[in-house]
């Protein structure tokens, strides 16, 4: 696949120093999915074009799982259009090698990477799932004049009819970090797909490279639709917080920024209160080397590894599929070296013994026993208390008696169908205690989330200590 950037600012070579890339040779990149390549086949004071190539290998797709679903379907997972048709493996690789430019930022030319100049982007082929009228709608209220060229099935077959790919060029006066911005999130909308897992971070990049334009869009419902695959909770985020920003910004003054304050964390989830009461448990006690027992999609693992004070982490669960989603959600491979050493994931179960999770300071185990049955609890407690016994232990659950407090859910229903049980606080004392006592340790609890002086908090936290631990 194909991106072209060209200029006519003068002096026309100056967009080498906003890409960072040299317009007198030509530079290869490695990505997890093949390779890019930046060259200029036009390089002059009056006009500069610099090109970037990417090159996908379709069997490493089908061995790393990122191509067209296989089963039942084997020829399209090696013969697809994705080595050829921009996607999102062309927007990723804009963010890795235009990282600099993509976030605006340019060391020889900090003036020019903030000023608008003359761009036009030629994508050779783009798949549009919608039509030219669809295209059209995303990109010239940004202001670019738009030509698009829809190409044909098979040049040499013109009886077969056109094909949904175009050859799309767009001109505009512009800073080029919003040109790429542009690109980055509205060539997956226009595929209509994704090559990697969608999670929670999703939004946050939808949400950083849409700032300025994004929110006034008159797309944006199916911009965020498309680009988040049409998770609802994700679309639902990401448009709640694009309408927050239509509001006026508050006055700057000390009552108003308090005010401002304790509405964000009123609106912060529960899920992220729950990551962040762990997180802060895990540092105050000093811990280096600790395990996340049943960590899902990675989101404390990515919380752990941007903490300096954890030298050693691993990652565990039971599920193949959910650590390739945690290792997306991480960019793992493409993680520096020094960064990659700290962290491991690890496929195992915590009904079995096993030694690898032996020999570290602390353990979370983050909404993870409700999904367990009953009768299986007493092989837990001996992985983790008596065969991996870290110092300390942080463990949490829902309180089943704040469920009331949520209209949406049934009386008697769980908040989840994969919970097997949900403990009052009396009912998660009672087991804490008693497996605290029975395995050396003590157990001290903390709410999380808003507290109901009837009901209490919507999760409860247990910190088990090591009673022998210096």
């Amino acid at each position: 696949m194909l991106l072209t950037i060209t200029t006519t600012y003068c002096p026309a070579t100056d967009l080498g120093y906003l890409l960072r890339k040299n317009p007198a040779r030509v530079q290869t990149f490695g990505l997890s999915f093949g390779h890019a390549q930046v060259f200029y086949p036009q390089a002059s004071d009056d006009c500069c074009t610099a090109a970037l190539l990417v090159e996908v290998d379709p069997v490493a797709l089908v061995r790393t799982r990122r191509g067209p679903a296989g089963e039942g379907r084997l020829l399209e997972q090696y013969v697809n259009d994705r080595p050829y048709a921009a996607s999102s493996f062309l927007s990723v690789a804009i963010a890795q090698v235009f990282d600099a430019a993509l976030g605006g930022r340019a060391k020889e030319r900090p003036e020019l990477a903030e000023t608008p100049i003359p761009l036009r982007a030629v994508v050779t082929v783009l798949p549009c799932r919608g039509g030219e009228d669809f295209l059209r709608r995303l990109f010239e209220p940004l202001g670019y004049r738009v030509t698009a060229s829809r190409l044909p099935l098979d040049e040499c077959f013109p009886e077969w009819g056109e094909s949904s790919y175009f050859r799309v060029e767009l001109e505009g006066t512009l800073r080029l970090h919003q040109l790429l911005s542009h690109l980055y999130v509205l060539m997956p909308v226009l595929d209509n797909d994704k090559h990697y897992w969608v999670g929670d971070d999703e939004v946050a990049k939808l949400l950083r490279h849409g700032e300025g334009w994004l929110e006034t869009h008159p797309e944006r419902e199916a911009i965020a639709r498309r680009y988040l695959k049409h998770r609802r909770s994700l679309v639902a985020d990401a448009l709640s917080q694009l309408s927050d920003a239509d509001d006026p910004h508050p006055d700057d003054t000390a009552a108003a920024l308090a005010a401002e304050e304790e509405a964000i964390e009123r609106t912060i989830s529960l899920n992220e209160q729950r990551l962040r009461g762990v997180l802060d448990v895990l540092k105050a006690c000093g811990a280096q080397s600790v395990l996340d027992l049943g960590c899902g999609e990675g989101r404390l693992l990515r919380m752990l590894l941007s903490e300096r004070q954890f030298t050693k982490i691993v990652g565990l669960d039971v599920s193949h599929r959910v650590l390739e989603f945690a290792a997306d959600n991480l960019n793992y491979d493409r993680l520096p070296t020094m960064q990659k050493e700290r962290i491991k994931l690890l496929h195992g179960s915590l009904m079995y013994r096993d030694e690898r999770l032996a020999g570290f300071e602390a353990a979370a185990v983050v909404e993870v026993i409700e999904h367990l049955d009953p009768p299986r609890l007493a092989a837990f407690e001996r992985v983790l208390f008596e065969f991996a016994r870290p110092t300390t232990v942080v463990l949490t659950t829902p309180n089943s008696e704040y469920n009331v407090m949520w209209e949406s859910l049934p009386a008697g229903k769980f908040r989840h169908r994969d919970h097997r049980f949900e403990w009052t606080r009396s009912e998660f004392q009672s087991w804490a205690n008693n497996t605290a006592v029975r395995f050396g340790y003590t157990a001290r609890f903390q709410p999380i989330g808003p507290v109901d002086d009837a009901v209490g908090a919507p999760t409860q936290m247990a910190v088990f200590t090591r009673s022998d631990a210096s």
